[in-house]
């Protein structure tokens, strides 16, 4: 996209890997790892950083962003510089208590619901009782928008080989129970962190044929004229995100780690530094060039399918990734189906 050289237009900041779920296909490994969360002082620095840099919005992401002190300050500041904030959540963590003012510091709050049903659901999330608590979120998040609030409520999925055949049932018996629910956006599962894993591939990342439906007309607008109206469906094949030579454009987006740390490229391992002690803008030309590294552009320009995408992750994760990182994907479980 035009001006991506200048600076990203959306920074997603994962706040903490600290998370009380399990997600099968965590591409950040969240629950398992050290959360790296910051302090007050640290998380306001990395704010004013992400300001710096003068993105369109920020997505605050994890791990479990409602687990973080301090996390509403960060969102106000974020809005009160002209920043749009979408804040991400499993709901596990939203208390009644809670809502108000989470929806008073955020133009959006998003609930991730990866299944239509309990079993689906809690299967995929790792925890029982996890349908149940993002149906609890919805409700309270419902409730205060009813009654004032302006923020707007989405529900997010990841389509998984196994919750594929659901799609319909988000949109025909999940979204008509929230009648202030304002999105379902549904995007295909990146072959990142635990969903790059051999096993993992051969179970649950989509079909080249799912991948398409996801990314074509036909299935968005069937999704659609089976919603509410009131409700906007999107699909997506996350496509971009592989981040190939042939790619048209740079993609303007940028990944922040719970510490400040600076991703080169959202969906793989490898930073280029942190926002606690160098220039936004510095990091961000260090990001653009690593996308250009021409290790990088080998390995991503013979991807053609999602299986092949998933061995050039494990790739770059391997060949980017810090010594730590390293012996954390060599600590990885094999995916048990």
């Amino acid at each position: 996209m035009s001006g991506s050289a200048a600076g990203p237009q959306k920074v997603i900041w994962d706040v903490t890997y600290a998370c009380p779920l399990r997600c099968v296909h965590c591409y950040s490994e969240s629950g398992r790892r050290p959360s790296r969360r910051l302090g007050r002082e640290g998380l306001l620095r990395v704010t004013d950083a992400i300001i710096e840099l003068g993105p369109e919005s920020v997505a605050l992401a994890g791990g479990e962003p409602l687990l973080v002190n301090g996390i509403f300050e960060v969102a106000a500041r974020l809005r009160s510089a002209g920043v749009q904030v979408a804040l991400f959540t499993g709901g596990w963590s939203l208390r009644a208590e809670m809502v108000g003012e989470l929806l008073r510091v955020c133009d959006t709050v998003v609930v991730s619901l990866d299944g239509a049903t309990a079993e689906v659901h809690d299967r995929i999330r790792g925890r029982p009782g996890s349908f149940a608590a993002a149906m609890s979120a919805l409700s309270m998040l419902d409730s205060a928008i009813e009654s004032g609030a302006r923020a707007e409520m989405g529900v997010d999925g990841v389509v998984l080989r196994s919750n594929f055949d659901q799609l319909e049932r988000y949109c025909t018996e999940i979204a008509p129970r929230f009648p202030r629910l304002s999105a379902l956006e549904f995007g295909a599962v990146v072959p990142a962190g635990l969903a790059s894993r051999t096993g993992f591939g051969e179970h649950e990342l989509l079909s080249e044929e799912q991948m398409s439906a996801l990314g074509g007309a036909e299935l968005p607008r069937r999704l659609q004229s089976l919603a509410p109206d009131s409700v906007q469906v999107g699909c997506t094949d996350n496509l971009e995100l592989r981040m190939g030579p042939d790619a048209p454009d740079e993609l303007p987006v940028v990944q922040v780690e719970p510490d400040g740390a600076v991703r080169a490229m959202p969906v793989y391992e490898g930073t280029v530094g942190t926002l606690l002690s160098e220039p936004g803008d510095v990091l961000w030309q260090r990001a653009l060039q690593r996308r250009r590294d021409p290790f990088v552009v080998e390995v991503l320009s013979g991807v053609r399918t999602v299986q092949q995408w998933a061995e050039a992750a494990r790739t770059l994760d391997r060949h980017f990734g810090s010594e730590q990182v390293r012996a954390r994907i060599d600590r990885r479980p094999a995916f048990a189906p």
